[in-house]
C-alpha cells in the first residue's frame, strides 16, 4: 500500500468521525458525556434499585415525573413539597404503577423556606427507611419578570426558596451520608446555572449560586469518594414552572403562560437524569438545541454568547409581553400582533 493511498485512508476516516460527531451533537439532547453514558454506561435499572430516594418538589412536573420511574425501579421513595394533596396523588399513582407497598413511599409535606423543620423532617425519613442513598433537591421556583419591574422582596424570596432551603435541608441529609461514607446529593440546577437570559434574573442568580455552592462542597467532600455531588441542568421543559414562577410582585401570577408543548418532555428529561444518577456524573447538560448549543458557547466562547444573547433577549421580552412563551424566542420568529 502506497503511502498515498494510506493517508488518504486516514483523511477519509477522520472525516467520517467528524461527521459522525456532527450528527451526533446536531441529535443531541444532552451533553455528550451524559450521551455516552446513556449508550455504554451503567443503566438506572442496575444501580438505582433498592435505595432510598428523596425527592423535593415531588408535586409535579419533573419531580413527579421523577417519582413515577424511580417507583417503577422498585426505589423507596420519600415525597415532598408544600402540596400535601398532590404528593397523595402522586403516591397513589406510583402504587398503580409499580410494585411498591404502601410502607416503601413516604408522604412528608415540606416547606424549603420553613428551615427550622429541615432537620425533623430528615429524622423522619430515617425512622422510617432507616438510610437515605440520594436526596434529589428539586423543589424551586421560576422568575418571569424584568427587573427593573420587579420588587427586591421576590429576588429574596427566590434565594430563601432556590438556594437556601436547598443548602439547608442538605446540610441536615449529609451528616448522614458522611457517617454511612456514601449518597448521592443530586441539585436540580437549570441551563440558567451556567448562562443569563432576560425576565429570569433573580432565577438565574439562584442557579449560579447553586453551581458554586456544590461545586465547593464536591471539594471539601474529596475524602469520601462514595459521595457524589452532582448538578442537573434541564433547558426548558414540558412542567408548571412558567405557572407557577414568580412576577413583578410576591402575590402575583404570571398572566400569560404560552404554549408549552414545543418543549422537551418531561419523561425524556427525568430518564436523562436517571442516567446521570446511575452513572455518578458531577455535572449533567439536559436540553435540545439551541439551549444545549448556548451551553456550549457560554462555556468556550464568551464574548460571542453575550452578542448572541444580547440579540435574541429583546425577542425573549417581546414574546412574553405579547402573550407568548418567552423561550419560544429562540426557535421560532415572533408572531405579529392582530391590528
Amino acid at each position: 500500500m502506497s503511502w498515498d493511498l494510506l493517508w488518504s485512508l486516514l483523511l477519509a476516516c477522520a472525516l467520517v468521525y467528524l461527521g459522525v460527531q456532527l450528527v451526533r451533537f446536531v441529535r443531541a439532547d444532552g451533553d455528550l458525556t451524559l450521551l455516552w453514558a446513556e449508550w455504554q454506561g451503567r443503566r438506572p435499572e442496575w444501580e438505582l434499585s433498592d435505595m432510598v430516594v428523596w425527592v423535593t418538589g415531588a408535586s409535579s412536573g419533573i419531580g413527579e415525573e421523577l417519582a413515577y420511574q424511580l417507583s417503577k425501579l422498585g426505589t423507596s421513595l420519600v415525597l415532598s413539597s408544600r402540596k400535601a394533596n398532590e404528593l397523595e396523588r402522586v403516591k397513589n399513582k406510583c402504587l398503580e404503577i409499580s410494585n411498591l407497598k404502601e410502607k416503601d413511599i413516604l408522604v412528608l409535606p415540606l416547606d424549603l423556606t420553613d428551615r427550622s423543620s429541615h432537620e425533623a423532617a430528615t429524622k423522619r425519613v430515617l425512622q422510617q427507611f432507616g438510610q437515605i442513598d440520594i436526596l434529589v433537591n428539586n423543589g424551586g421556583r421560576g422568575q418571569r419578570s424584568l427587573f427593573e419591574e420587579t420588587n427586591l422582596d421576590v429576588y429574596k424570596a427566590i434565594m430563601e426558596i432556590n438556594f437556601l432551603g436547598t443548602i439547608s435541608l442538605t446540610k441536615c441529609v449529609l451528616p448522614h451520608m458522611i457517617e454511612r461514607k456514601q449518597g448521592k446529593i443530586v441539585t436540580m440546577s437549570s441551563v440558567m446555572g451556567l448562562v443569563g437570559a432576560p425576565l429570569s434574573a433573580g432565577y438565574a442568580a439562584s442557579k449560579h449560586a447553586l453551581h458554586g455552592f456544590f461545586n465547593s462542597l464536591r471539594g471539601e467532600l474529596a475524602k469520601y469518594p462514595e459521595i457524589t455531588v452532582m448538578l442537573i441542568c434541564p433547558g426548558p421543559v414540558q412542567s408548571n414552572i412558567v405557572e407557577n414562577a414568580f412576577c413583578e410582585e410576591i402575590s402575583k401570577k404570571v398572566e400569560n403562560t404560552g404554549n408549552q408543548d414545543y418543549k422537551m418532555a418531561t419523561s425524556r428529561c427525568v430518564r436523562l437524569m436517571l442516567v446521570s444518577m446511575a452513572n455518578d456524573l458531577k455535572e449533567a447538560w439536559i436540553s435540545d438545541h439551541p439551549f444545549l448549543s448556548f451551553c456550549y458557547i457560554w462555556q468556550y466562547a464568551p464574548t460571542w454568547a453575550m452578542w448572541l444573547t444580547n440579540k435574541l433577549g429583546s425577542r425573549r421580552v417581546r414574546n412574553f409581553k405579547s402573550g407568548l412563551d418567552a423561550d419560544s424566542s429562540y426557535f421560532r420568529p415572533m408572531k405579529k400582533k392582530s391590528n
